[in-house]
């Protein structure tokens, strides 16, 4: 398993200010980003006793989440993602879903995935059926991302976090979301080493590392 380690923040306006304009210098914008941006909207699964949200909510080291993920309102790449937390580390699993498949699964109609050449589809019904994780919320959000080659390094500012509230039918562009949240989290991700230059491009005075989660946050609504 390949992993990638992780640091979070929570920041205000002011600080995304600054750290675009230092990025802007330093790093390179995503060539899939479109103005600089993504729309991302994700649906997020968790079981009955919602596990997934306790295990965050009570700052479990080791845990892991799936989810379905489009771009820009493009139902033609569509992505089954597992997350899974070791600590400080991260790592993400992948697998490709046509619209037809990710609607399937948001009706509950799982059997297909058994037969899956793919062994993540085919992990996740079995979750399904022995865990009963099922979909729960869409977690809506703007992204600015930026890379850097050295390290690997990938670092985003999140915002205009918007919930599903109950609805999961994510494919619906009527389906709708509100805001949640006015905060802006930013995300860094690297291999090996993280270049002094990144490191010094996020750096800010009296910010922690934060715990804040999207996923938790939409949940307050549904």
């Amino acid at each position: 398993m390949d992993l990638r380690h992780e640091i979070k923040h929570e920041i205000n306006y002011s600080d995304l200010l600054i750290i675009r304009q230092r990025l802007a210098a330093v790093a390179y914008p995503d060539p899939h980003a479109i103005n600089g941006k993504y729309l991302i909207r994700s649906l997020y699964f968790d079981n009955l006793s919602d596990k997934v949200l306790m295990e965050k909510i009570n700052g479990l080291s080791i845990r892991e989440k799936y989810r379905i993920r489009y771009y820009n309102g493009d139902t033609s790449v569509i992505h089954l993602e597992k997350k899974s937390k070791f600590d400080q580390l991260g790592n993400k699993q992948s697998a490709s879903l046509t619209a037809q498949q990710a609607q399937k699964i948001v009706d509950g109609d799982i059997d297909w995935m058994l037969a899956s050449e793919q062994p993540l589809i085919r992990e996740l019904y079995s979750k399904m059926i022995t865990e009963g994780i099922s979909p729960k919320t869409i977690v809506d959000y703007t992204r600015e991302p930026f890379i850097f080659p050295a390290g690997n390094v990938r670092v985003t500012l999140d915002y205009n976090v918007r919930s599903g509230m109950r609805c999961t039918d994510f494919l619906r562009n009527d389906c709708i979301t509100v805001p949640v949240s006015d905060s802006i989290i930013l995300e860094v991700k690297w291999d090996n080493f993280l270049p002094d230059i990144i490191r010094d491009a996020v750096s800010l005075e009296n910010r922690r590392e934060g715990a804040f989660s999207k996923y938790a946050t939409c949940r307050i609504y549904g």
